[in-house]
């Protein structure tokens, strides 16, 4: 008889869990790792990645264009039409972290091109709601950095013109080369050769460059201190610039997804092993209280 309870269990068991009962799900899933992603927090890319596959965002964008709600059988009129859209939603599309750091996308579709289709689309959705932040958040710094820039040519030209007014007007130009040259002038005078040198030009020179010759060394230095600073702020503007105007994936797919050629779900001899181990308990159960029953009768 308890041979006989289990074939009959393993028989239901398998007629059960069939298609006409169960409906079979098909699995497709990619591993993708985040790249080119701006660090938005102390969160690693990789959970950066995840928090943004698990937007409401990339969801609607999923839900609206497979139209999820029809393809769940789900009546819209329902009341809780948008919660039980999500609840299988969630049931059926998984993002997980790997243990080598990398994400994995996976869906469960009665239909193994849907499910492909479906891992298609959220990695496509994910790129475009990345690029759209990064266009967005690069945008405001373009334009800060563009701000800079225009702040940072203004002084360079302001001390430029400052710097043409020493040169034209009181004729000094570079301190250490016209310092050597009147130091040169002086000694010639000492030599007793003043026809070598305009003295009256050398004096008045000398007067200049004591006392702007400061001035001229600090402008100098500020000029290379700003021409310095222009130079970092520009390429930052450039680095940012690119992102405005290029078009860039930010994941790299370590592994595709395709169209499963075997469901996943159910696993018909899991359920069949479960049932005929569980009757199989159950009724060696049964058996020993029956026959303690009966040797206590007797």
């Amino acid at each position: 008889p308890l041979l006989i309870i289990v074939v009959v269990t393993a028989g239901l068991a398998a007629f059960f869990s069939g298609p006409r009962f169960i409906t079979p799900l098909y699995k497709s899933y990619a591993v993708v790792y985040p790249d080119n992603i701006r660090a938005y927090s102390k969160e690693s890319t990789t959970e950066q990645m995840i928090q943004i596959f698990n937007s409401q965002d990339i969801t609607d964008s999923v839900i609206n264009k497979f139209e999820l709600l029809r393809h769940y059988d789900i009546d819209p009129e329902y009341k809780y039409a948008r919660t039980e859209l999500l609840r299988k939603y969630g049931e059926n599309v998984k993002i997980s972290k790997t243990s080598y750091e990398a994400v994995e996308v996976e869906v469960l579709d009665r239909n193994p091109d849907t499910a492909k289709f479906m891992v298609d689309a959220v990695l496509h959705f994910y790129n475009e709601k990345v690029r759209h932040m990064q266009k967005e958040k690069s945008g405001e710094l373009v334009k800060a950095y563009a701000g800079q820039l225009n702040r940072e040519r203004a002084v360079m030209d302001s001390l430029k013109d400052r710097l043409r007014e020493l040169g034209t007007q009181k004729g000094i130009f570079e301190y250490s080369y016209q310092s050597q040259q009147i130091m040169m002038a002086y000694l010639h005078n000492v030599q007793g050769s003043p026809e070598a040198v305009n003295t009256k030009e050398a004096k008045r020179l000398a007067q200049n460059m004591a006392k702007y010759g400061g001035e001229l060394v600090q402008l100098v230095n500020m000029l290379r201190h700003e021409a310095s600073a222009y130079v970092q702020v520009k390429l930052r503007y450039e680095a940012e610039y690119r992102h405005v105007i290029s078009n860039l994936t930010y994941t790299n797919i370590v592994t595709h997804p395709f169209v499963s050629d075997k469901k996943s779900y159910p696993v018909r001899w899991l359920i069949v092993f479960v049932a005929v181990l569980s009757v199989f308990t159950l009724s060696l159960v049964v058996v020993s209280f029956l026959e303690r029953k009966n040797h206590t009768e007797n």
